[in-house]
């Protein structure tokens, strides 16, 4: 039995990210502290409802707890939280902060909220997003706002609704908002990112098992927060090659004849 095992029993969603097992690791720590707390606090309030239950002979008793358990319990959380955010947190953090991948076969996308869905737009063949602008957004022929002057974007698509990525390559979202803030929940990853109107923002993480999973909006921004969902699917490398590839050579048919 391993530390994280206890996020199982609860219902979590099994991880499916490389760095996703070190964020499960510090959340089974997490838990097993919070399940000897509450077992503890619950021990301590049926002996004190039992103790100080109404008796007709009851004493007062005017100078209260004497012991210093509590207090050394209360160090102990202290402890406990210290090496879980110096130990775990930070290092997690920091390596997901600063060391962004920069392998050949990375694969760098664009997610944009709005209310209440999400597209995805992503690279063509030359594995080069476009430069984008809000102000460039048209509901009906430019969802994403990008540069239609920009060479980059000629071969670029968009998939409204699917985020299809391949297992076992490195994948950078770069994630806004056309409305208000809301925020890419990708639960099976362990990676979620706030998409704040103004702000471009960025997560990175490896995909390490096939499969097909909800994505979630993790703010709430709106009457119709609860349906806005989308699908996270993770397919092996070659399927995504072949269909990015397909996308990529329609969305340049389509922008060629549309420039003639």
């Amino acid at each position: 039995m391993s530390v994280s095992d206890i996020n199982e029993w609860i219902g979590q969603t099994p991880v499916a990210s490389e760095h996703g097992g070190l964020v499960d690791h510090m959340l089974g720590f997490v838990h097993w502290v919070m399940l000897v707390l509450g077992l503890g606090w619950s021990i301590y309030l049926c002996i004190a409802f039992y103790r100080f239950r109404q008796k007709k002979t009851a004493n007062a008793d005017y100078h209260g707890f004497r012991g210093h358990a509590t207090t050394h319990i209360e160090i102990g959380v202290v402890i406990v939280e210290a090496i879980l955010l110096l130990g775990f947190a930070f290092p997690l953090w920091s390596r997901q902060a600063d060391e962004y991948p920069t392998s050949p076969d990375t694969i760098r996308m664009r997610a944009l909220g709005e209310k209440f869905l999400w597209n995805f737009q992503y690279p063509g063949a030359d594995m080069m997003l476009s430069t984008w602008d809000l102000r460039n957004v048209d509901g009906a022929t430019n969802t994403m706002g990008k540069d239609l002057h920009d060479p980059n974007g000629k071969d670029d698509f968009v998939n409204p609704g699917t985020m299809k990525l391949p297992v076992g390559r490195p994948v950078i979202v770069d994630v806004a908002s056309k409305d208000v803030i809301h925020n890419l929940a990708l639960v099976p990853m362990r990676a979620a990112q706030d998409a704040t109107p103004g702000v471009k923002s960025h997560m990175w993480f490896k995909p390490t098992k096939e499969g097909t999973w909800d994505i979630i909006c993790g703010q709430l921004c709106g009457p119709g927060h609860a349906q806005m969902k989308a699908i996270l699917e993770v397919v092996p490398a070659a399927d995504y090659d072949g269909w990015a590839k397909e996308q990529s050579a329609s969305a340049l048919k389509k922008t060629t004849e549309a420039a003639k």
